[in-house]
């Protein structure tokens, strides 16, 4: 038997270091010694006899604590594998949260942007005037537009009239002129000028 067994077997049995492997070395050496022992009196028999079962009960107590102490510990393993199953779960949930909290972000970012975008063209579309007004001014205008319309025709009529007036008139002047440089026949070609200038007119 190797080094290591040897220790790995001792671990075994005194594994917490409480002296149970020497107990139980002295209890064997004490049993042989009692089981040997042929010449022994009968008081010292008995003191041997409660000594081992002392030896004995404290060995049973060390193994009912070891055993207890196993399922505590056993007891907190799965304690503690809960409490892990529990935070991993958390763990997730959170993850999942933050997720959330991401894309609600990202949401609220978009409705902050819209809303001041909206803001903006609100703003503009308050300083136009409203459409009721805009047609009526547009009404208003048409309205002015048509009568500017018509005074520009009667203008333009006008204008036509007085370039006729205006033409016969530098016509007459011409041919009054062309009278005046002519000696011969005065009365009769003032005459036909009169008349010449009443056609015309």
């Amino acid at each position: 038997m190797g080094d290591e067994d040897v220790i790995r077997r001792r671990l075994l049995i005194d594994g917490d270091g409480t002296g149970d492997d020497r107990r139980l070395n002295v209890l064997l050496k004490t049993l042989i010694k009692w089981c040997n022992s042929t010449d022994e009196k009968a008081e010292e028999s008995k003191s041997t006899h409660d000594r081992m079962l002392a030896q004995l009960a404290q060995c049973e107590f060390a193994v009912t604590k070891s055993q207890l102490a196993s399922e505590m510990m056993a007891a907190e393993l799965n304690s503690y594998e809960g409490l892990s199953q529990i935070l991993e779960s958390g763990i997730e949930i959170a993850k999942t949260n933050i997720e959330k909290s991401k894309i609600d972000l990202t949401q609220a970012k978009t409705v902050r942007k819209n809303r001041i975008e909206y803001d903006v063209l609100a703003k503009v579309i308050s300083e136009q005037p409203d459409r009721k007004e805009t047609l009526e001014r547009l009404g208003t205008l048409k309205t002015e537009l048509s009568s500017l319309e018509t005074t520009k025709q009667q203008l333009e009529s006008r204008l036509a009239l007085r370039k006729k007036q205006f033409h016969v008139l530098v016509t007459s002047i011409h041919q009054l002129q062309a009278l005046l440089d002519e000696p011969d026949d005065v009365e009769s070609s003032s005459e036909d000028v009169e008349m010449k200038v009443v056609k015309e007119s």
